[in-house]
C-alpha cells in the first residue's frame, strides 16, 4: 500500500497521524498545513487526504470533521512511517529502578515494573507472569505470628518467592526444620511438578515415620504454587489510566466492553501466549484483533527471556489508539530487556 503513495502523499499523511496521535481528534487540513510549513494550500491537502481516504487509510467521522486514520492506516503507518523516539533519560531511570531484582521477589518486581509502565505511558499495562518451569535449589520455612508462617522458594535462576501460610497454632520450630530438610533432600535441581509429584508419594510412603504436623506444613507449603503450574498468571494494572482518556457517553461504553473482556483473560491470555511465540515488539491495533475490534483501543506488548534466553512471558500496555506509539513502544521494548536483564 505504502508504494501507491507519492512522496506528498506520504509526508501528508504522516503529518496527520502524528497529529493524531498527539491530540486523538480529528485533524483538518489546514492543520496538516501548519505542521507542513510548506506552499501547499488547504485545497491541495484536503485533495491528497480525499485520495488517502479513498484507500481506506483516512476517514472522516462527520461530514463537516476533519480526517481520523482508520485501523488500517495507523498500522501502515506504524510499519512503514513511524520515527521511533528515544527512551528520554528520566523515564529510563525510573524503569530501571523499578526493575532492579535486588531484594523483590518476582511478584513484587513484576507488580512495581508494572505500575511505573503505567504511570509513565498513561495506559493499562498488563503482565503474563512466567510458568513455573524453573528448577528448584532450596526451599525454607520460616515462623513468624502464632498459625503462620513464612516459605521461601529459590529457583537455579536465582527467583525468589515468597508465601505466607496458616499453620498450626503452637507449631515448633523443630517442625518447620524438619520440613525444610524433608524437601530440599528431595529437590535434586528438580522441577516444581515432579517435586510436588515425589512428596506426595513420599508423604503416603512415610506416614508412620513423618509427623502430622510435617506433613501438613510440607502439603500447604508445596500446594501454594500448584496452582500456578498450568500457566502463566495474567496481572492487570492502572485501567484508571483508560478512563482518563474518554469522556461520557461512546468512549465509556467501549471501555466498559474492554474491562468485561479483560476480566474474563481468556482471550487476551491466547493473545498474550502468542506474543511469547514471536519475537521482539508486537502491536494490535484496534479491529485487528477480535479483543479490541469495538473498544478502539491498542495494545503494544513485547516478550522477556529467563537466563537461558527462553521466553517465560510478556509486559505491555493498552491504551487508546491515538497512543504515542513514537514514544511508548521503546518504553515497552526497553522494560521488556530489564525483566530479561533481572532474571538472568
Amino acid at each position: 500500500m505504502l508504494s501507491l503513495l507519492n512522496e506528498r502523499s506520504r509526508e501528508i499523511f504522516r503529518l496527520l497521524v502524528n497529529a493524531y496521535c498527539q491530540s486523538g481528534e480529528p485533524i483538518g487540513s489546514r492543520t496538516v498545513a501548519e505542521h507542513m510549513g510548506l506552499s501547499l494550500s488547504p485545497a491541495t491537502i484536503r485533495n491528497v487526504m480525499s485520495q488517502l481516504e479513498d484507500l481506506g487509510l483516512l476517514y472522516s467521522p462527520h461530514p463537516s470533521a476533519g480526517r481520523l486514520p482508520t485501523d488500517a492506516g495507523l498500522r501502515l503507518f506504524i510499519d512503514g512511517l513511524l520515527e521511533i523516539g528515544t527512551l528520554a533519560p528520566d523515564d529510563r531511570q525510573s524503569l530501571e529502578t523499578q526493575c532492579d531484582p535486588i531484594g523483590k521477589s518476582l511478584p513484587s518486581l513484576l507488580h512495581e515494573s508494572m505500575g511505573t509502565l503505567s504511570a509513565l505511558s498513561r495506559c493499562a499495562s498488563l503482565v503474563l507472569a512466567p510458568k513455573c518451569e524453573s528448577t528448584l535449589r532450596h526451599i525454607e520455612f520460616i515462623a513468624l505470628d502464632p498459625g503462620r508462617a513464612l516459605v521461601i522458594l529459590v529457583t537455579t535462576d536465582g527467583i525468589v518467592e515468597n508465601r505466607i501460610i496458616e499453620i498450626p497454632l503452637g507449631t515448633p520450630l523443630s517442625a518447620l526444620v524438619q520440613a525444610t530438610n524433608f524437601i530440599n533432600m528431595r529437590l535434586a535441581n528438580r522441577l516444581l511438578p515432579e517435586i510436588l509429584e515425589t512428596v506426595r508419594n513420599e508423604l503416603q510412603n512415610c506416614r508412620n515415620e513423618i509427623d502430622t504436623l510435617v506433613q501438613t506444613i510440607v502439603e500447604t507449603g508445596l500446594g501454594i504454587w500448584a496452582g500456578d503450574l498450568e500457566s502463566g498468571q495474567l496481572i492487570i494494572r492502572g485501567q484508571s489510566q483508560l478512563l482518563k482518556e474518554v469522556e461520557e457517553g461512546e468512549g465509556l461504553e467501549k471501555l466498559q466492553y474492554l474491562f468485561e473482556e479483560l476480566e474474563t483473560q481468556g482471550n487476551l491470555m491466547k493473545l498474550l501466549d502468542a506474543c511469547c511465540q514471536a519475537e521482539g515488539i508486537q502491536i494490535f491495533i484496534g479491529s485487528a484483533n477480535s479483543l479490541f475490534n469495538h473498544t478502539g483501543c491498542s495494545m503494544v506488548v513485547a516478550p522477556y527471556r529467563n537466563r537461558r534466553h527462553q521466553i517465560v512471558g510478556a509486559i505491555g500496555v493498552i491504551g487508546p489508539t491515538h497512543i504515542n506509539y513514537a514514544r511508548i513502544i521503546p518504553m515497552v521494548d526497553y522494560t521488556s530487556q530489564l525483566l530479561s536483564r533481572s532474571l538472568g
